[in-house]
């Protein structure tokens, strides 16, 4: 994954700041070692109203992990006050520089300045988060880890589109509805060409190569949420190489790197 990338930087130090109403207790450990791959987690914190019910899955996993609940009331029905709560606590820990980065884990629009803020102060932010989470917030976070990658990834691979076929004939309505359904799983899950192809076309050499260190990083500065898991594999090495007939890869001398070149 984007480990390739980032291997080369120092050793950061991380908070982790968990939105307990917008996170999955049950992923709790493979967030924990997805935000280690960027840096040492030092401060572990989670929170929400520990008095509700729907909190209470937390309970047993945040003792094990040493993750420290901060407790939030509801003052208002309808109303989430531990946004509020996380967003201060984030700020008075950017303010005290004890770490490096910052791990939000929500899948919350509403933390979309905390990170555009972050960002602005030259501090590290990635975020983890479904694959409903808007793109606003996605796009402001370096980095950003869709759960569903996290969920058996060494043991189910995504599911991918079927090729197209030629529609039955059917009524104006059924179709409609049909066409519809396609649109929106394209949306969902699309291809990685045209962002490989936009990546390469940035960082391509006089020669008609690009190193694959440079290409990882340009495309998680395109889309923070790219992750090859989305497609099946676990290294951006894998996922181009599996990509034959518009790649290739070479390990070239004398420095060793890998580069890649598009297929004509």
């Amino acid at each position: 994954m984007a480990e390739e990338q980032f291997s080369h930087l120092s050793r950061r130090k991380l908070a982790i700041l968990i939105d307990g109403d917008n996170a999955q207790s049950s992923l709790l450990p493979q967030m924990l070692v997805e935000a280690a791959k960027y840096g040492m987690v030092t401060v572990r914190r989670i929170y929400g109203d520990w008095t509700t019910p729907n909190m209470n899955s937390w309970k047993d996993v945040l003792n094990f992990y040493a993750v420290q609940p901060i407790q939030q009331f509801r003052y208002t029905i309808g109303k989430n006050a531990t946004d509020s709560a996380m967003i201060i606590d984030a700020m008075d820990i950017l303010h005290s520089k004890v770490v490096d980065g910052f791990c939000l884990v929500s899948s919350d629009s509403d933390y979309t300045r905390l990170a555009t803020r972050i960002r602005e102060s030259g501090v590290y932010v990635m975020g983890i988060g479904e694959k409903k989470t808007p793109k606003p917030f996605v796009n402001a976070c370096d980095l950003f880890v869709y759960t569903e990658n996290l969920v058996g990834e060494a043991n189910t691979p995504p599911k991918r589109k079927p090729r197209r076929t030629k529609p039955a004939a059917t009524d104006g309505k059924n179709s409609k509805k049909k066409a519809e359904l396609e649109a929106e799983t394209e949306k969902e899950d699309p291809e990685p060409i045209p962002l490989l192809e936009k990546a390469f076309g940035m960082n391509v050499q006089e020669d008609g190569w690009a190193r694959l260190s440079d290409l990882g990083t340009t495309l998680y500065q395109l889309d923070p949420g790219f992750d090859p898991r989305t497609y099946g594999q676990r290294q951006l090495s894998r996922l181009i190489g599996n990509l034959k007939d518009y790649f290739e890869m070479a390990d070239r001398q004398p420095d060793g790197a890998i580069y890649v070149r598009m297929k004509d």
